[in-house]
Formats: C-alpha cells, sequence, structure tokens
C-alpha cells in the first residue's frame, strides 16, 4: 500500500521514497485517527500529510520525552535536560529550514515534509510559528486567559490546519477557508488537552486557562492534588465540563469550513471531525475524569465511521459526471 501511495504522488527517488515510508510508519503508531482518517484521502495525497504529522511528532517528542532522539543521529539518546531539548529544537529548525531551502536534510521527516512544503507551497512561516510554540513548551507551564492560549495554540494547532489546507485542496477562495481550516486545529487540540490533563499534569503542564478554571474554583494546587491523591471533585468537574463546552464552539466555527474543501478531500477531514468531537462525548461517559484517566473512542465506533467516510466516497464515485471522452489524434 505505501508503494502505491508514493507511486500515486510521483515520488520516485529512493531516497525519498524511504523517507515518506518512515512518516507514514510514524503516522500508522502514533496518530490512530489521524491515520485512520488519512486512509480515505486519494492515495497521491496521503505521503504529503503523513510528513506533516510526523515533523508535528518529532518536533513534539523533543518536548515532551527528554530521552527521544536527537535529530542528526536518530538511534542515540540524548541527555534528559531542558537545555539540550531547546538545543534539538534549534537543530531541527536548521535542519529544516536547510532543506526547505534546497539543501540536504539530516533526518528523514526533514527531508520528506521539505518535500511536501515545496509541492504544495506550503508557507515557511508555518512552520516557524510551529517551532516557536514548541519552544515555549520548554519553559511554559500554563496560561491565564483563553487569549493566551490561543496565542500558543495558533503555532502549535491552527498553523497545522493552514498547513493541511493546500494539501487537501479547496474550492472556496483560500482566505475564506483558512479561518475555519485553523479553527478545526484549534478544536482537535482542546479536545486534546481535556482529554490529557492528567497526562499534562505529569508534565507539569495545565494547557487549560486558568480563568477558565478559576470561574468553577479550580487552581493548580486542586488539579494535582486530585492527580497526585486519585480523589475526585466536583469543581474539577464542572470545569472540564466548560472547557468541552469551549471546545465545542471551535467545532462549531470550523465545521463550514469542511464544505469548502475539494470533494474528494471531505470524507476525510469529516471522519477526523467526528472522530475528534467523539473524543469528548468519550470523557463525558466517564465523568470528565481526565485527571485520573485517558478516554477513547472505542474502535468499533471508530470502524464504523471511516466505513461512513468510505460509503460517502463510493457515492460520489458513482454520481461523478464521466470524463469526456479523449479525442483521436488525426495521423
Amino acid at each position: 500500500m505505501t508503494r502505491r501511495e508514493l507511486d500515486a504522488a510521483a515520488i520516485t527517488d529512493p531516497a525519498l521514497r524511504a523517507a515518506f515510508d518512515r512518516c507514514r510508519r510514524l503516522n500508522a503508531r502514533h496518530g490512530k485517527t489521524y491515520f485512520l482518517a488519512t486512509r480515505l484521502l486519494p492515495a497521491s495525497r496521503r505521503p504529503a500529510v503523513h510528513a506533516l504529522y510526523a515533523f508535528a511528532r518529532l518536533a513534539d517528542d523533543i518536548v515532551d520525552d527528554p530521552a527521544a532522539p536527537a535529530v542528526a543521529a536518530p538511534a542515540v539518546a540524548a541527555p534528559a535536560v531542558a537545555g539540550d531539548r531547546a538545543q534539538r529544537l534549534q537543530t531541527l529548525s536548521r535542519d529544516l529550514h536547510t532543506a526547505i531551502t534546497g539543501g540536504t536534510g539530516h533526518h528523514p521527516v526533514v527531508t520528506a515534509v521539505a518535500h511536501t512544503a515545496h509541492h504544495y507551497h506550503i508557507p515557511h512561516s508555518h512552520f516557524d510559528d510551529f517551532l516557536t510554540s514548541m519552544r515555549s513548551d520548554l519553559t511554559v507551564t500554563d496560561y491565564d486567559t483563553l487569549d493566551a492560549l490561543r496565542g500558543y495554540m495558533h503555532g502549535s494547532a491552527a498553523v497545522i490546519g493552514l498547513q493541511m489546507l493546500p494539501v487537501l485542496g479547496h474550492t472556496a477562495p483560500r482566505d475564506e477557508a483558512a479561518p475555519h481550516a485553523a479553527a478545526l486545529g484549534e478544536a482537535f487540540q482542546l479536545t486534546n488537552f481535556i482529554r490529557d490533563v492528567g497526562e499534562d499534569l505529569d508534565r507539569d503542564r495545565v494547557y487549560l486557562p486558568a480563568d477558565l478554571l478559576a470561574a468553577e474554583g479550580v487552581d493548580r494546587d486542586l488539579l494535582f492534588w486530585s492527580r497526585r491523591t486519585g480523589r475526585r471533585d466536583p469543581r474539577i468537574t464542572h470545569a472540564l465540563r466548560s472547557a468541552a463546552a469551549l471546545a465545542r464552539r471551535f467545532y462549531a466555527r470550523a465545521e463550514p469550513g469542511l464544505n469548502m474543501l475539494e470533494p474528494r478531500s471531505r470524507p476525510c477531514v469529516r471522519t477526523a471531525f467526528v472522530l475528534y468531537g467523539e473524543i469528548l462525548d468519550a470523557v463525558a461517559r466517564d465523568g470528565y475524569a481526565s485527571v485520573h484517566r485517558r478516554s477513547a473512542v472505542p474502535l468499533t465506533r471508530r470502524a464504523a465511521v471511516a466505513a461512513a467516510g468510505l460509503a460517502r466516497i463510493a457515492a460520489g464515485r458513482l454520481t461523478a459526471p464521466a470524463a469526456p471522452a479523449a479525442k483521436e489524434t488525426a495521423r
């Protein structure tokens, strides 16, 4: 299947094919919802999505995992210090800049994402903004207001939607489609923050805005107490319910953009839209206990939503007008 995707994307260089295959395997292993949705895209567009996901994952792993492999030497673990992680992010940034401006990248993921940026004319500034937010994770542990959090999410989430937009294609003008794509990235990330409260606390981070938490009587100390003791508090439940309502508003802002995408990309994005929204449903079913456990959409449900996406693709092919017959060239 990988070969078919690479052939469809006209990626023929063996080293480049290996780089994109590395990205695909990262997506399959870590981005289960994204990977499932990506399977609904035309084969020619999947490698680019895998590359964008893998680059985001590479930077995120440097920030979150002190023992993550270094960029220049993927098989060697680096010392677990924040200064070293900052240096590795800087190395990643330089490597990307070299590759994206025509040089040779050292990491296969960088090679693949630079090729994707060039092929789809993705602005380099989107990657700079993303890496700026990743660097902030090394020093910033919480956000006072939603506006402050959105400043972070611009680089960590909104630009991911903007990177994806030219890959997916759009029928509306870019300026009209872009705000919806950015809102979808923010909706997905807010969902992650709500689902992963406990895991983020283990990294000494609280992403949910302090003013949203304070409105329900919650602060950092209460969250850490709940995580440490395993005891629940109704104030935390109320705060997480409010955060979920906030995320729903971002999904509502994003939804009009689904029909602005090229028809062949819509089933993919709608599948991700539905499945990520259902993570919020899973958190609610678990009683907003994400300080203590990570909620997930059942595999059977993920498969059903993907099957519905496949059905929409099949229906679209049946109703699409036939291509005009090619005229025979006179001899």
